[in-house]
């Protein structure tokens, strides 16, 4: 059988159609690996401070929040609201994975609703979450 040299060897992304579907796919895996190294390396420093006493934990939670005029740190509040992100986003795409496994939503117009609505919702509650500790005063 003789190949068309007018077709690629192998899909690629010239090929397919971007869709929704495409990226939320390639959030989910960018997510996780947020997750396990950003948010490994905060635990473990976490930790870390915690168990170095009362000092330790205090300039841990300093650098985290507030410096010494009592401003955010934005730095860390970008980390920690791109880790907030990152988790609901990983959540609510593993949800929709979850929907999938079981033979719903691979219609196409279901498959884009569902895409669109893991970013939507990952956006939404991390916006909420945020508002609520910043007019509640937790930092």
């Amino acid at each position: 059988m003789a190949r068309n040299p007018g077709r690629p060897l192998s899909p690629h992304l010239t090929v397919w159609k971007w869709g929704p579907h495409m990226l939320v796919s390639i959030l989910h895996r960018a997510t996780g690996t947020a997750l396990a190294l950003g948010g490994g390396v905060l635990l473990v420093w976490w930790l870390i401070a915690l168990s170095g006493g009362e000092a330790s934990y205090a300039r841990f939670v300093d650098l985290m929040t507030s410096d010494t005029t009592g401003k955010l740190n934005l730095i860390p509040a970008v980390i920690l609201i791109g880790l907030t992100w990152s988790f609901l986003q990983h959540l609510c795409s593993g949800m929709r994975h979850l929907l999938l496994d079981t033979g719903a939503g691979y219609e196409l117009k279901k498959n884009k609703v569902g895409s669109i609505s893991t970013l939507v919702v990952s956006i939404v509650l991390t916006l909420f979450i945020w508002i609520v500790i910043f007019f509640h005063g937790a930092l």
